[in-house]
């Protein structure tokens, strides 16, 4: 995949608390990221609200049930409601996680780690290569945050992660909340991940706040980032000469202001800015598009 892939600044996940917010202000956001599966069905209202989003702000589409590394045979269906999707909000990359959630055609709503080996780094390698040339988009491949691994495991999970990519031809869509959540669950140098990655493949970062208790940490996206996960990001951001930054927030979802404060951290920490939301000015529309009725 030779297509260009932009550095489209901060952003922030699109979430339904947030649309009374967004619609009224507009405020001055670089990119929202919206979970794939929660419009590739959809109609009406949310699509709608969407259309009114995509106006104005770029998109990018993360998803949660593609199953790169489930024995069922990739489901072709769901990657054609996916490209329609993308091709509406002209999204310049998609995402999904390096994890099964399907087995025997049963969804399992959960994201489940993979064994660290070569076979398997074949494998899941072929299954993202065949999905990003049909989707015709670059694809981001996220790492994982668990609290189980297996004992087969041949690899360190950063080995098996960046084979995978560049096995694919795919990019990595660097979670650096998970790296460190993984690194208390089993005992790694968070560190010592980044420096075995290929940090110029990141197209795209998350952070996202966890919660942790004290034997094991959950990467529950209902906090605000935490400090030690801060410093991992100003790392990897150098690391990687900077890409596209989102910061997630999906449980007890505090108001748009607050969540937003987050991003505006992450953007001062690696540039220097010192915008607050109070100086900021309403995003300026793209160009102009016709949006769906909602009705």
């Amino acid at each position: 995949m030779s297509r260009k892939i932009p550095h489209l600044g901060f952003g922030l996940g699109l979430r339904i608390p947030h649309y009374a917010y967004i619609f009224e202000h507009f405020p001055e956001v670089d990119f929202f990221e919206i979970i794939s599966e929660n419009f590739m069905n959809a109609a009406g209202v949310p699509l709608y609200n969407l259309d009114r989003a995509a106006e104005r702000y770029p998109i990018v589409l993360h998803g949660v049930c593609l199953s790169l590394g489930s024995s069922d045979a990739l489901d072709f269906d769901y990657l054609r409601k996916l490209k329609a999707l993308a091709k509406r909000v002209k999204a310049p990359w998609f995402s999904d996680h390096l994890c099964w959630t399907r087995f025997g055609g049963h969804h399992y709503h959960d994201l489940y780690p993979l064994p660290y080996t070569p076979e398997v780094v074949r494998y899941v390698a072929e299954r993202a290569r065949i999905v990003q040339d049909f989707m015709e988009l670059p694809f981001g491949i996220e790492n994982l945050s668990a609290v189980a691994e297996f004992t087969e495991n041949r690899m360190p999970e950063w080995a098996f992660y960046r084979n995978v990519v560049e096995g694919a031809g795919c990019s990595m869509m660097l979670d650096v909340n998970n790296i460190y959540v993984s690194s208390r669950n089993h005992g790694f140098d968070p560190r010592e991940y980044l420096r075995g990655l290929d940090l110029s493949k990141v197209l795209q970062m998350h952070l996202a706040g966890h919660e942790d208790r004290g034997a094991y940490v959950l990467d529950t996206h209902d906090h605000p980032v935490r400090d030690e996960v801060w410093e991992l990001f100003r790392e990897a951001y150098a690391g990687c000469g900077g890409a596209a930054t989102l910061v997630e927030w999906d449980d007890r979802i505090p108001p748009f202001p607050e969540t937003h404060a987050e991003v505006l951290k992450a953007k001062a920490m690696v540039t220097g800015s010192t915008t607050n939301e109070a100086t900021l000015k309403p995003a300026r529309p793209k160009k102009a598009r016709a949006s769906k009725s909602p009705h």
